[in-house]
């Protein structure tokens, strides 16, 4: 098992993250894995940030992931990622969904989403940006891209040892298991 890992996972509130994070946190203790989960959710029901923060191991003392310590930063909404950035190892890696929800500054024309910001997460780590939405509308579901998500931090974690469609069906309502599963999988797909 090694040392503790470190998984960020960002957005927007109603994306589906703390789904996300409750999946993952089941298939590593599914694998044996001390884990160890914490959630903000802030304005999140206000269309706010949303973040959680999953560390897993041997044996893991606190939920609570320091500036520069999280392995993998996993953002469900462009924008949002260069919020946490600071959090990043300098050899850390980002999935990004390249998905844009405007902010209420951008929504009321106070401001404009700014252009070229999976360019520039790019130029600061090892990045990958995915369509996660476009993926999920053409598996039948839009609300599946938090799953899509999933599936990409899955394979960049190199966890695809562990039967995460066994844990699906016991974390997902009966009707959305299968089009999860084709989620997961679409997911582990984008990353090479």
């Amino acid at each position: 098992m090694g040392e503790t890992k470190n998984i960020l996972l960002c957005g927007v509130g109603g994306q589906g993250i703390i789904t996300a994070s409750k999946i993952l946190s089941a298939g590593l203790i599914s694998a044996g894995y001390d884990v160890k989960m914490s959630e903000v959710h802030g304005m999140a029901q206000r269309g706010g940030s949303v973040t959680t923060q999953v560390r897993f191991g041997e044996k893991v003392w606190s939920p609570i992931i320091g500036l520069g310590q999280a392995d993998i930063l996993v953002s469900f909404e462009t924008m949002e990622t260069g919020k946490w950035l600071e959090f990043l190892k300098s050899d850390g890696k980002i999935v990004v969904n390249d998905y844009r929800i405007p902010s209420a500054p951008i929504l009321a024309g106070a401001s404009d989403y700014p252009e070229g910001v999976v360019e520039a997460l790019s130029n600061k780590a090892d990045t990958t940006a995915i369509k996660a939405a476009e993926i999920a509308v053409g598996l039948g579901n839009i609300r599946t891209q938090n799953v899509v998500l999933l599936g990409a931090l899955v394979k960049a974690m190199g966890l695809n040892e562990i039967d995460w469609e066994d844990v699906i069906k016991t974390t997902v309502k009966p009707k959305f298991v299968d089009v999860n599963i084709q989620a997961i999988k679409a997911g582990m797909d984008m990353i090479k």
